[in-house]
């Protein structure tokens, strides 16, 4: 069972950096609230901000103004340590390249983020496991990432998003390096997380379709967000 879904707020929100000597502003006020278990696609053209918007809501990056609020907390207030406990304990995340370890079963990758929560061998080794048969995925636990498909490899990815049991998932391009039918695959696996778990998923993706998939589908433009 999946931790209770947080919820997301934004007020404001606004990030600039620096980039070649030039200041970037990457969000100019964005506001955002996503209801507990709601399955939010944010697609955009690249260099709309999304990418900078889903470091924020993944507590890897914080907003130069404005609010924003995680499950309750006021992420705007936390120092780094109370970031990466907040992060480690609400979020999972799912990426485009997959980022398996090469020379370590799929088993072994699942068990990674349970090393840092102090769960036992015994206890890492048997949600791995159930993580795994969940996603279909009981008869390639003993297998490399080069041994998989690219639709195997997402779903080791996504089973080492939730072994933690997490409220919030974050995918960024989660089908981007896959063909359109194990794309399909891959979508109807996190509808269906959303669905039966009750897990919040937020979305980002440059594709129109994917983004269709979603419950609900906002627009980024120029870091504003279009309602």
């Amino acid at each position: 069972m999946l931790r209770a879904a947080p919820g997301i707020v934004m007020e404001g929100v606004h990030k600039h950096y620096a980039l070649d000597g030039v200041e970037v502003h990457a969000l100019r006020g964005v506001d955002l609230a996503v209801a507990p278990g709601e399955f939010l696609a944010i697609s955009g053209a690249s260099g709309s901000g999304k990418s900078t918007l889903m470091n924020i809501i993944g507590c890897l990056d914080v907003p130069d103004a404005g609010r924003f609020s995680l499950g309750g907390s006021d992420v705007t207030r936390l120092d780094a340590d109370a970031l990466a406990a907040l992060r480690n304990r609400e979020l999972g995340f799912v990426f485009q390249g997959f980022n398996l370890l090469p020379r370590t079963s799929a088993l072994e990758n699942v068990e990674t983020p349970l090393i840092y929560s102090g769960a036992s061998v015994r206890q890492r080794r048997e949600r791995a496991r159930e993580m795994l048969e969940r996603l279909g995925l009981a008869d390639r636990m003993a297998h490399l990432p080069s041994q998989l498909s690219g639709g195997q490899q997402q779903r080791v990815a996504i089973a080492r998003a939730l072994v933690n049991r997490p409220g919030l998932l974050l995918a960024d391009e989660p089908t981007g390096n896959l063909d359109t039918a194990t794309s399909g695959e891959i979508l109807d696996l996190l509808a269906a997380l959303n669905r039966e778990e009750g897990l919040t998923i937020v979305l980002i993706t440059h594709e129109l379709e994917v983004a269709a998939r979603a419950g609900r589908r906002l627009v980024m433009r120029d870091g504003l967000l279009e309602h």
